[in-house]
């Protein structure tokens, strides 16, 4: 085996490493200390290849990011030419099912878009921008079939889809009443019943939804 080939395999297990910890416990209790000592790697080398933890804590959330983003394109072809509304279901429906199928990306992703630091805020918004674009793009590909409301303009509507990005795999979670537990195919019945109400509303079509604010409560 050639030094090379050595380096590679050496930051790979440390990779692999980090990984197992952030998808684990989180950004807020992994140490480079808790990932040596857990996945007998030493001091020494882990520091010979990466300075500090939140390096490898953008490494992994680059990984996942792009992981995902593979995900999406290798399944997208299969949701061209059923309409909108089934288009932007089975888009919202795929994301869980990485989630679902990769559990221990899940927490990374949950760290990285909802709660990073402020030192890697920035860096991780450069590190979601080919997601992001691929969102957009088929986002107003799908809106572009849709009858939307009078009133709403794709581009308006695309935003309000895109605010609901980092959220959307919070809301599965807390619609969920057990969700620790939750296998694929529940998580995917609560997304989909989630995104029937974000598409459709909650209010039957006919009813007065007036709403009338004084003195800031609402009745």
């Amino acid at each position: 085996m050639t030094q090379k080939e050595r380096q590679e395999r050496s930051r790979k297990e440390i990779m692999n490493a980090a990984l197992a910890e952030f998808g684990a416990v989180g950004y807020g209790e992994v140490t480079m200390e808790r990932i040596c000592t857990r996945h007998d790697i030493s001091k020494g080398m882990m520091y010979h290849y990466f300075s500090n933890k939140d390096e490898l804590f953008l490494l992994c959330v680059e990984d996942t990011l792009e992981r995902l983003r593979e995900y999406l394109e290798r399944n997208m072809g299969a949701l061209r030419g059923i309409g909108g509304f089934g288009a932007m279901r089975g888009y919202f429906l795929l994301r869980a099912e990485f989630f679902g199928r990769y559990p221990e990306r899940k927490l990374i992703f949950e760290d990285a878009v909802t709660r990073p630091t402020e030192e890697l805020a920035e860096k991780i918004s450069a590190l979601r921008e080919p997601l992001r674009k691929m969102n957009r793009t088929f986002l107003m590909d799908v809106l572009s079939e849709m009858p939307l409301r009078i009133g709403l303009d794709r581009e308006r509507v695309a935003r309000y889809l895109e605010s609901l990005d980092h959220l959307f795999w919070q809301l599965v979670l807390q619609y969920l009443p057990q969700y620790a537990n939750a296998e694929l195919e529940t998580m995917l019945t609560a997304t989909n019943e989630i995104l029937e109400m974000v598409l459709f509303g909650i209010v039957r079509t006919g009813v007065d939804t007036t709403v009338t604010i004084r003195e800031g409560i609402i009745i």
